[in-house]
């Protein structure tokens, strides 16, 4: 048994391959369910009423969007081009910190600055350091061939550590007594609620521009046609005049801030501070996102939406039915894979030989 690479790719069967996958998925997770000693059909209500069911819930599931949305979109752009980064919750938290470090600066006693000259720095600075930390692996794939899974992965500890050593130093609250948790941004730096009375803020409205301005720069642009040539084929890209080098560097910056962003975004918009446990892997849920949208920028946004639905529903779930949270995270890494395998038999058949 051989696999075979089909003559033509039906768009109807790609775009049917995320919900297929999805479909699949959520036929193996029954069996956990069943195995858990819940039923089944009561089981994945809970989930949807949790995740989707009311006002509340719908803002609670955006809320988590927002985040996911970014993150995916970072791992949209790099995995066009062929450079993988699995950095992205590094990125997110390097973003978050540099977000406090100018909009907290120890209790507002660095900069009298208002709120309307902070706000867009400390987005500036969040973007810049999630974009320069992706840009040394970006680099050193560039220059040496270090495989940048490995860099960026091993990138995520290394931050993870700086700021649980920033926490508990530098950059603690005095207030916080004795958590380990960052100083909090200046009154006046928060994010706008979309509801009164919820959690869902602005971010979710920049979160979802730039899902369509990064759609306008994939389909109308040269950085795009240079982003899209490279990631199909270095080899020929660079015959055709594509410089792979800048090209290189340009994505990462690009993917590295948007994931910056989202540790920003999700400090204004939630947090108000950075803590260790600010992320419950957003970096790498946006990862599974970025392949359940097919690397597509408007799909991603649905696809975050799902994922975050599935994450919030689970809480209900579990409270309802009493099946384990950790279902949500089965579901995840299970549609990831199923995505994966669905993708690659639209694009090739087995071949039985005899």
């Amino acid at each position: 048994m051989r696999l075979e690479k089909r003559s033509s790719v039906s768009p109807v069967a790609l775009a049917l391959a995320p919900i297929g996958a999805v479909a699949f998925t959520l036929a193996i997770t029954s069996l956990l369910v069943l195995w858990a000693g819940a039923p089944v059909a009561p089981t994945w209500a809970a989930l949807l009423n949790g995740g989707f069911g009311s006002v509340f819930a719908w803002t609670e599931t955006l809320t988590r969007a927002t985040p996911l949305i970014l993150t995916g979109l970072a791992a949209t752009v790099a995995f066009r081009a062929r450079l993988f980064n699995i950095g992205a919750e590094g990125q997110l938290y390097a973003g978050a910190l540099a977000a406090v470090a100018v909009g907290g600066l120890h209790g507002g006693t660095g900069f009298a600055a208002s709120p309307a000259l902070l706000l867009p720095l400390m987005f500036l600075a969040a973007a810049l350091a999630g974009a320069l930390l992706l840009l040394g692996p970006a680099l050193l794939k560039a220059r040496l061939g270090v495989d940048e899974v490995v860099t960026t992965l091993l990138l995520n500890f290394i931050v993870l550590l700086a700021v649980s050593a920033l926490l508990d130093g530098p950059m603690k609250d005095p207030g916080g007594l004795g958590w380990p948790q960052s100083v909090a941004l200046q009154d006046g730096l928060e994010l706008g609620k979309l509801v009164p009375g919820t959690r869902v803020h602005t971010g979710l409205l920049a979160a979802g521009g730039l899902a369509l301005v990064l759609w306008v720069v994939f389909k109308y642009t040269v950085f795009g046609f240079d982003l899209r040539a490279l990631g199909a084929n270095p080899q020929a890209a660079a015959f055709a005049g594509v410089p792979p080098l800048r090209t290189i560097v340009c994505v990462a910056l690009v993917s590295g801030a948007l994931a910056g962003l989202a540790g920003a975004i999700e400090v204004a918009g939630r947090a108000g501070y950075v803590t260790l446990d600010m992320s419950p892997g957003y970096g790498y849920s946006g990862i599974v996102i970025a392949m359940l949208a097919g690397l597509h920028p408007l799909a991603l946004l649905a696809a975050a939406v799902f994922v975050a639905g599935v994450l919030v529903g689970a809480d209900s779930m579990s409270r309802v039915i009493g099946v384990p949270t950790y279902l949500a995270d089965v579901i995840v890494a299970a549609s990831l894979i199923s995505v994966l395998v669905a993708t690659l038999l639209t694009q090739y058949r087995l071949h039985l030989q005899i």
